[in-house]
C-alpha cells in the first residue's frame, strides 16, 4: 500500500491522512493500539484446523456491541399507597377463591416479579386449626404450595403426633410469594401481604391458630419478644370483624431442623395445641 513505510507498517503521517479521508474524526479509545503488529504468539492452523474458519477475538475499542439488556421486571415500591391499595383487595374478598383472584392480581409487592408462584394455602379450609408461617421456599415456590420442602415434612409429622394431617388442618404463610434467595422479607413486604393473611384467616375461620416461628408470631399477635419466650404460651389473634381466635406461636419447622435439640418444645407446644382443640370441640 501507498502509505507503508519500508518495514512494511504504516507511516504516522500517510495513516492519519488516509483515516481523515475515511472519515474517521474521533479515536474509540484513549490508548493507542497498533492493529498491524503480528502477535509472535499467534501460531498458524494446520491441519483440518486450518480448514476451518477461524474465529476473531474482538479487538480493543472496537468490539462487538453488548447484546441487548434482557427486559426488568417491574418493580413496586413499598409505600402506603400498596399497602392501602392490599387492604382494599383483601377486604372486598367474601371468598377463599376470591381472595385468591384478588392477591394474584395484585401487582403491589416486588417480591411477585421474582417468584415463580403466589402460594396461598394447602389443606382443608374447613378445619378447625390454622397454621401460619413467614414464606414460601425454594421447593414451595416450585409447587404452589406452603410447607412442601424438609420443612413440610418435618411439620407432618409433628402434626401426625397429635392425630392430624392436611386434610384435617389448614396452612398458609404472611407472606405469599417466595422472597429472593430465601431472604428475610422487609418490614415493609410484611406490612404489604398483611391485610391477604388476615383476610384469609378470617375467611377460614379456625377454632383455634398456630403460628410457626418469630416473624409470624410478631405480624398476627403483634408480639415483641423473640420466638423462644413466646412459644408456649397462649395468646390471641382479633380479626376485623371482632372475633378472638386463642393462637399458640411455636417453633418453626426449619428451625427445628437446624436445632434439633428444641424438638421437645415444639412437642410440648403441639400437647397444649391437642389439648385446647379438644377443649373447643367439646
Amino acid at each position: 500500500m501507498e502509505f507503508q513505510n519500508q518495514q512494511g507498517h504504516p507511516g504516522i503521517r500517510e495513516l492519519l491522512a488516509f483515516y481523515a479521508e475515511a472519515g474517521v474524526d474521533a479515536a474509540l479509545v484513549e490508548e493507542p493500539v497498533d492493529r498491524f503488529t503480528a502477535r509472535a504468539t499467534d501460531a498458524a492452523p494446520t491441519g483440518r484446523a486450518a480448514e476451518r474458519p477461524r474465529a476473531r477475538s474482538p479487538e480493543p475499542g472496537l468490539g462487538a456491541p453488548p447484546p441487548p439488556a434482557a427486559p426488568r421486571a417491574p418493580v413496586a415500591v413499598p409505600d402506603e399507597a400498596q399497602v392501602a391499595l392490599a387492604r382494599q383487595r383483601a377486604s372486598s374478598a367474601t371468598t377463599l377463591e376470591d381472595l385468591h383472584g384478588q392477591m394474584a392480581e395484585f401487582d403491589g409487592c416486588n417480591l411477585k416479579f421474582t417468584a415463580k408462584n403466589l402460594v396461598f394455602a394447602d389443606g382443608n379450609p374447613e378445619a378447625d386449626i390454622m397454621l401460619v408461617g413467614e414464606a414460601p421456599g425454594r421447593d414451595e415456590d416450585l409447587e404452589g404450595l406452603p410447607f412442601v420442602g424438609r420443612s413440610g415434612q418435618l411439620l407432618d409429622r409433628m402434626l401426625a403426633a397429635i392425630g392430624l394431617d392436611r386434610r384435617s388442618a389448614y396452612i398458609a404463610n404472611v407472606i405469599p410469594w417466595r422472597p429472593p434467595g430465601n431472604r428475610t422479607p422487609t418490614p415493609q413486604e410484611t406490612e404489604i401481604c398483611r391485610p391477604f393473611i388476615e383476610r384469609q384467616i378470617e375467611l377460614v375461620n379456625p377454632k383455634l391458630l398456630v403460628t410457626l416461628g418469630g416473624p409470624s408470631a410478631k405480624t398476627l399477635l403483634h408480639a415483641k419478644e423473640g420466638i423462644l419466650r413466646l412459644r408456649g404460651n397462649w395468646k390471641s389473634h382479633a380479626t376485623a370483624s371482632g372475633r378472638t381466635i386463642p393462637a399458640m406461636p411455636t417453633l418453626h419447622p426449619a428451625y427445628l431442623l437446624r436445632n434439633p435439640a428444641h424438638k421437645k418444645l415444639a412437642w410440648r407446644d403441639f400437647l397444649e395445641v391437642n389439648a385446647k382443640l379438644r377443649d373447643l370441640r367439646g
